[in-house]
């Protein structure tokens, strides 16, 4: 695996790391320098994962981790710390869609499986690792947050609400630890391909209508994991050493207007 060296030395945890986002960030840290600790509640795409690492010359380890429960993230931290004896990098990735249905028709349980593993985990990742970060006075954190959490139109209430809640999340977490050289940041995809949003890729292709998707973004089309990957990858950097508490929408340009490409008017 080539090397570009914008992450040697550098330690990072990356959570749902078994596919999409978090399997294109593994990749892309990897060919930056890092060693990585990937954590995933779906262990045979964590394997995969791990596997593709390996075979291009990366340097990681794994673990079974659901980031909804407090313990295992703690558990995760340590893990971590154990293994490569520091972390330099967060990136809480781990998320789910829940259903899509109508207001009306969900109750408490859904809002909280959805915000139990994407505003929860991204709660305990921070806890258990700022102490450690804090006292080397160095980290950086990206939290995976959505278009959805900036406006509706792109997830379901609980969905769309958590996500809110990550970029929240993520400007109080950057002014508590931006006194001890630690930035918290997030991005905010718009449509990507990735196991989540897989349902919605093969209803459009089954119907005929993969040409749709993405239409309503400036650059009229979808996104690609890798293209996500980047932007955290910048941000995880010291390329972005003066950034902190802000959410980058990666999204072809979706929320730049009112999902009408074109009409600025």
């Amino acid at each position: 695996m080539k090397e570009k060296g914008r992450l040697d030395g550098r330690v990072a945890v990356i959570t749902g790391a078994a596919d999409g986002i978090g399997r294109a960030t593994a990749g892309i840290f990897a060919g930056e320098g890092a060693k990585l600790v990937l954590a995933d509640v779906n262990e045979d795409g964590l394997s995969e994962t791990l596997k593709r690492l390996k075979g291009d010359g990366g340097d990681a380890v794994t673990r079974i981790t659901d980031v909804a429960v407090e313990e295992e993230v703690r558990k995760l931290i340590e893990f971590a710390i154990h293994t490569y004896s520091q972390i330099d990098i967060l990136c809480n990735n781990a998320g789910i869609s829940g259903r899509l249905s109508k207001l009306e028709e969900q109750d408490a349980g859904d809002w909280r499986t959805v915000f139990g593993v994407n505003v929860m985990g991204a709660v305990f990742g921070i806890k258990h690792v700022a102490k450690h970060m804090q006292e080397r006075r160095y980290g950086a954190i990206v939290n995976t947050a959505s278009v959805a959490g900036i406006r509706s139109g792109a997830g379901g209430n609980a969905y769309s609400a958590s996500k809110a809640a990550i970029i929240n999340l993520t400007q109080t977490a950057a002014c508590d630890l931006g006194g001890y050289n630690v930035r918290v940041n997030a991005v905010c995809p718009g449509l990507i391909e990735t196991g989540m949003t897989k349902p919605v890729f093969d209803y459009a292709r089954e119907k005929g209508k993969e040409e749709k998707l993405g239409y309503r973004c400036e650059l009229r089309r979808y996104g690609e994991p890798e293209e996500v990957a980047r932007a955290i990858l910048f941000l995880a950097s010291d390329e972005a050493s003066y950034i902190t508490g802000q959410a980058l929408p990666v999204d072809g340009g979706n929320t730049a207007s009112l999902n009408l490409p074109g009409m600025k008017f």
